[in-house]
């Protein structure tokens, strides 16, 4: 079984993944992590995870690493050396979190080779750039500052300050692709917006290309132009890649000719390296925190989420005197939707349902699924009359036909809806007011399903809203 409600997303991921008893006993590992180190599942199940480390790194682990992580229960980027099938050193970096209620050690491995290739790049630019101490200090100062990037923003800004200070540039912008494959300026800034497309002609190049006003006069007109109205004499566009994959670009702007020597170019593309390993970091951190609060099936906030955000939401009720609704929500009848169609089926509705609930709230709602066919609405700010048009709408959606290969199935809701009043009700612990709704949600079950209901002493209203 894999430690996570995805097995494809577990043996897929772009990091390696390990699953191990509290002893360090290997129970899992993800297809990267085989495909990283070559050994079969069967070889790496039931030993050690020391044991695939080098004499060096093993020594960390047992003596260090496996007496600090019981007390502080995570541990991140510690670097190790792992030994592969054939004997092939791997510079990795793991993440390590202990579960001591489900018995278990979760390590993601990050392949770190790239770092090293990075290193070796430093050292050959601090020994070719002796005249340019200062420059060199600026990319050591940069490893730094991208160690603690949280996010693509703090990357790109990082970046382009820095491009700019080592190259003597006028202007420096680092534009990223988002998710329609368009560039768009994340960090820096950018003196040809509006009057050329992001270095449309250069940005497909895989290397670093420069351009001043003779080439661009000769080969690219456009930029021509637009280079003399902003009084630039060149620029340079750097790709950003994780492997073949396109990231962004940076682009360097030059208000004054100058030569671009083997030590120009060996800058950018060591500098380049480190900030396309670093996105890819930041975002795969973002990715795996995400995983952590969401639930795998639906998308939609856990159970860890919701408790989190009831607690939040609750706070921030009695400091702004603000009324707060909670619904409880179970789809009705869906054990004869999984005996009659098959769990398949059965997922793609909760799915299906969460979209619609999600649909059916306000924009600041937070919807969850807090386990099974259950899911939780938190709506701040909401008094009965909100609460009521939010259930209504919440029921008139989920009635839609839901369609399948087989056609066209129904489902429906049962909802509670438990209110917390500043001023008019005692303030509840976030718990009580899930038991609450649920309560209140077994009231619209026993009224006949397909409804929904506020907690006694509140009337019973009618799926229609109607008196």
């Amino acid at each position: 079984m894999t430690p996570t409600n995805d097995p494809g997303w577990f043996h897929h991921a772009p990091c390696g993944l390990i699953a191990t008893s509290l002893e360090g006993v290997i129970l899992e590992a993800n297809d990267t992590m085989l495909d990283w180190t070559g050994f079969s599942s069967e070889q790496l199940q039931g030993r050690s995870f020391a044991s695939l480390l080098d004499p060096g790194s093993q020594l960390f682990y047992e003596t260090r690493h496996a007496q600090a992580l019981p007390l502080q229960g995570r541990l991140n980027e510690v670097a190790l050396t792992m030994i592969g099938a054939d004997g092939t050193p791997l510079h990795v970096l793991i993440n390590s979190t202990r579960d001591s209620a489900a018995g278990l050690i979760r390590i993601a491995v990050f392949n770190a080779s790239g770092r090293i290739e990075y290193e070796r790049d430093l050292l050959h630019a601090r020994r070719a750039a002796e005249s340019s101490e200062a420059r060199v200090r600026v990319l050591q100062e940069v490893s730094r500052t991208f160690g603690v990037s949280a996010s693509d923003e703090d990357v790109a800004h990082s970046f382009a300050e820095v491009a700019r200070t080592a190259f003597a540039a006028r202007d420096a912008g680092v534009l990223l692709l988002d998710d329609d494959g368009e560039l768009a300026l994340v960090g820096g800034t950018n003196p040809l917006a509006g009057l050329v497309s992001p270095i449309v002609s250069l940005r497909n190049s895989p290397d670093v290309v420069v351009v001043d006003e003779e080439t661009a006069t000769r080969e690219f007109p456009q930029l021509a132009t637009a280079l003399r109205a902003t009084r630039l004499a060149a620029v340079s566009v750097m790709p950003l890649l994780d492997d073949h994959r396109r990231l962004g670009i940076l682009v360097c702007f030059f208000g004054r000719a100058r030569r671009f020597d083997d030590q120009f170019f060996d800058l950018q593309k060591a500098l380049g390296r480190q900030a396309s390993q670093t996105l890819v970091r930041v975002r795969l951190q973002r990715q795996l925190a995400f995983l952590a609060l969401h639930d795998q099936l639906t998308g939609v906030a856990n159970r860890q989420l919701l408790e989190q955000s009831l607690a939040e939401a609750l706070e921030a009720a009695s400091a702004r005197d603000e009324p707060l609704a909670v619904l409880f929500l179970d789809v009705d009848d869906f054990k004869s939707i999984n005996d009659r169609f098959g769990h398949a089926v059965g997922d793609m509705v909760l799915v299906e349902l969460a979209l619609r609930l999600s649909a059916g709230v306000r924009s600041e709602d937070v919807v969850g699924r807090i386990g099974g066919d259950e899911f939780v609405a938190i709506c701040a700010n909401a008094d009965e009359a909100a609460a009521t048009s939010i259930a209504e709408r919440i029921l008139r959606l989920t009635n839609e036909p839901i369609t399948i290969a087989a056609g066209q199935i129904s489902a429906s809701v049962s909802v509670g809806v438990s209110m917390f009043q500043p001023g008019v009700h005692p303030r509840p612990a976030p718990e009580q007011l899930l038991v609450r709704a649920d309560r209140a949600m077994y009231e619209s079950k026993g009224a006949g399903k397909n409804r929904f209901s506020f907690e006694t002493p509140l009337r019973l209203l009618p799926t229609d809203g109607t008196a």
